[in-house]
């Protein structure tokens, strides 16, 4: 098959894709291999659609039917760098969240730019001694001990954005470090025509009622400052006016139903003190009442009798 053929047989694929899916996302597939691609497809087999090719060939199929897919039209400004198209008509959250679970661990190839902070933990590294001017030559600290090397202390190797050194990558390798985890990363999402951040997709239930609560929160401020009565500032404007209304019926004789419960509470207020609840007593046992233990009366102290006349005495 020559090369136009090829062309055509991937733009008629890219349209019927697009006809066929209400949905896309548009992911960056950055150090991702053809094995690695192979199980993504895999994974999101019958609930979504991978589709990769040049951004120039998208952009220009989806330009010469602008007139049969206007909606589509949207994400062609997207399609820059090295990105592809997943396809679904079912719920595009679920196909993200497999989509990024498809990661495999990577090594830090020499060039590459570090996506996230790259440590060495202290301890034992298994190296010869002999290693040990190559881990001088980093700054790393280090000990023998017991015939091998030792990092003292954990080494902050490379910052997020950083480009990994020569030396950097070796040291890594050495040590069997793979710090970095490559994958599919979702980008942007279109849904029938309206694209929005992929940070969308991340939002629970919980997080757009609780948005729509403080929205609510907020319209409801504006409307009571401005006086404006609307659905929501409703009720608060009726109890606000009852509340006006019974100021000026305690400060008055005026007299209206709810006032004068309120009225009667501050005259009597003993009358609307709430019984205090019975005591529970068991249903198999009733409740006997306490005996009385009664004291009983302590010996007087015999009076000692005189001895006096015992011995002649008076």
């Amino acid at each position: 098959m020559s090369k136009s053929d090829k062309k055509e047989a991937f733009a008629e694929r890219l349209l019927k894709l697009v006809a066929e899916y209400p949905k896309a996302l548009v992911v960056e597939i950055d150090n991702v291999g053809s094995h690695h691609m192979q199980k993504i497809r895999k994974a999101i087999r019958g609930e979504a659609v991978l589709l990769c090719g040049k951004n120039t060939l998208i952009r220009r199929s989806l330009r010469a039917n602008a007139d049969k897919l206007p909606l589509i039209q949207n994400i062609i400004p997207h399609l820059k760098g090295n990105v592809a198209l997943v396809f679904s008509s079912g719920n595009l959250s679920s196909v993200r969240n497999k989509l990024l679970e498809m990661k495999v661990a990577a090594p830090a190839k020499a060039g590459a730019v570090a996506p996230i902070d790259v440590f060495v933990p202290k301890g034992n590294t298994g190296m010869e001694p002999t290693k040990t001017s190559f881990l001088q030559a980093l700054n790393i600290p280090s000990k023998i001990n017991k015939g091998q090397v030792e990092i003292v202390n954990d080494v902050h190797l490379v910052k997020a954005g950083d480009k990994v050194g020569n030396s950097e990558a070796t040291l890594l390798q050495m040590l069997n470090i793979k710090p970095f985890f490559y994958g599919v990363q979702v980008k942007t999402v279109y849904d029938n025509g309206v694209l929005y951040s992929a940070k969308v997709l991340e939002m629970t239930d919980d997080d757009i009622l609780n948005q729509f609560r403080a929205g609510l929160t907020r319209f409801t401020c504006v409307s009571l400052g401005a006086k404006i009565p609307t659905v929501t500032a409703f009720p608060h404007i009726v109890l606000n006016g009852y509340k006006n209304l019974l100021a000026i019926a305690l400060a008055t004789n005026i007299s209206f139903k709810q006032a004068d419960k309120v009225k009667d509470a501050i005259k009597n207020p003993g009358a609307h003190v709430a019984a205090p609840a019975p005591v529970a007593h068991s249903d198999q046992a009733e409740a006997k009442p306490a005996k009385v233990v009664e004291k009983e009366p302590e010996p007087e102290e015999e009076e000692v009798e005189s001895m006096g006349g015992l011995f002649g005495d008076d």
